[in-house]
């Protein structure tokens, strides 16, 4: 990836657009590269390789804009995408809130984020890795088949310009490998997976550890028992928790707020979880999944508190929403190629408590501890949520038989405000949380 001709094809397609009579402009390119192998029941059973080059122009004349997208950038059809895009502008109907972010707003300036390993993974080593990891949970008494091992090694470059004077590209890389397998037999079988991923690979786990652990999640989830119908503590182990702050970031984008669709439009600078909660975003994180030098429209960003001492601090906003609102975007604008900014979070995670896992079991006489969670139950505008859940029974402290065929119900409003997190946070995913644990759930079973 040569980025500084990515660099000089995004200011080319940007003065064509100007050229044609554009107002404005900006450019996005993406291009990367992404191999992927893989293995079933030691048979290595499917092997990928993918590339893409990709650039998005969005054009402004007036208060009407128009995205188009292609894959050539040869000068002349640069100069034809552009005269296509203004035309387009033209006929589209102005909407008062779009434009280029303040030039004020522009990153100068950006750390290096170490996102990029130019570590080259051949397909035969992600075979390998793949076979390694499905023989290891294989080789577990009890498992008797398997859903497929999978390794991935891919890398991207990102350029994005604007006609107000920004131009920033940086890389990243991501590696991968996962693992399924399922134990027992007929109507009583279980399934579970592991997974590493990693910027670096470095720091991914050994492929050995990763196919036991499914091998061991998937033989303790045997004979699940069904519960009766009840009100009860639920515990959300890691895996799972952190699908409750995805249900929180979607519910403070401008783009919700703005529309009235969230549960939330009207509880900025109010206390909405328990006051021990913070919760961070962090694009800046070092290595981090999702983290970027700056947001999708070249809007400089950083490390933000979301909720601290459970109140609300902000919205994520980018210039649209915010121009909606009444604000200045937070940075948080994301994008592709073929469509406009929207806010999302990026390294999104909830501090760590005070108390140990095996503390915060220790005080619950019954409860339900949540491994895998099915459907999406969640109703943005009410905070209704209803989810199928799995996982293992608490007694005194202690987990117990495995459970299936449960929904879990409440209202994320008086969830948040009862949660209680453990001191075991780790950084998996792009949106983490430690264990939490929630009291006076509705639990639907038997």
């Amino acid at each position: 990836m040569d980025q500084n001709k990515l660099n000089d094809q995004a200011t080319l397609a940007l003065a064509l657009a100007k050229k044609h009579g554009a107002d404005a402009a900006d450019a996005l390119i993406v291009e990367g590269v992404s191999l992927t192998a893989g293995c079933r029941m030691s048979e290595m059973e499917d092997i990928e390789r993918s590339e893409m080059r990709d650039m998005g122009l969005r054009v402004f004349v007036g208060q009407a804009q128009a995205i188009v997208s292609t894959t050539d950038f040869d000068a002349d059809k640069l100069s034809d995408l552009a005269e296509r895009a203004v035309a387009m502008a033209k006929a589209s109907p102005p909407d008062p809130h779009s434009g280029l972010a303040e030039k004020d707003r522009l990153a100068e300036h950006w750390p290096d984020l170490d996102l990029f390993d130019d570590t080259e993974v051949s397909a035969d080593a992600l075979r390998e890795m793949a076979r390694a990891a499905e023989d290891a949970a294989l080789a577990h008494e009890g498992i008797t088949n398997s859903l497929g091992a999978q390794a991935n090694a891919g890398s991207a470059g990102i350029v994005m310009a604007t006609s107000t004077g920004f131009v920033g590209s940086y890389k990243s890389s991501a590696f991968s490998l996962s693992c399924a397998v399922v134990a027992g037999e007929g109507t009583g079988m279980e399934r579970d997976y592991e997974f590493s991923r990693a910027l670096h690979f470095a720091d991914m786990d050994a492929a050995e550890g990763i196919g036991a652990e499914a091998a061991v999640r998937t033989l303790k989830r045997l004979n699940p028992k069904k519960v009766k119908s009840q009100t009860a503590t639920v515990v959300y182990d890691p895996r799972v928790a952190h699908s409750l702050l995805g249900h929180f970031a979607s519910a403070i984008t401008g783009t919700a707020v703005a529309r009235g669709t969230s549960f939330l439009k009207d509880r900025l600078g109010e206390q909405v979880f328990a006051t021990d909660v913070s919760i961070i975003d962090d694009p800046h994180q070092t290595r981090g999944l999702r983290s970027k030098p700056f947001d999708g429209e070249g809007v400089s960003n950083k490390q933000m508190p979301l909720i601290e001492n459970g109140v609300l601090q902000t919205w994520l906003l980018d210039t649209r929403s915010a121009n909606q609102l009444g604000l200045k975007t937070t940075g948080h604008a994301s994008r592709g190629t073929t469509s406009p900014p929207t806010p999302s979070a990026t390294n999104l995670y909830m501090a760590a408590g005070s108390i140990s896992r095996e503390d915060l079991l220790a005080g619950i006489k019954d409860g339900f501890y949540v491994t895998d969670l099915i459907g999406m139950g969640v109703n943005g505008v009410t905070g209704d949520y209803s989810r199928g859940a799995a996982g293992f029974w608490i007694e005194n402290g202690e987990l117990t038989f495995p459970v299936s065929e449960v929904t879990i119900a409440g209202n994320l409003k008086d969830m948040y405000m009862n949660i209680r997190a453990a001191d075991d946070l780790e950084f998996r995913y792009g949106v983490n949380a430690p264990t939490l644990c929630i009291e006076g759930m509705t639990l639907a079973g038997a």
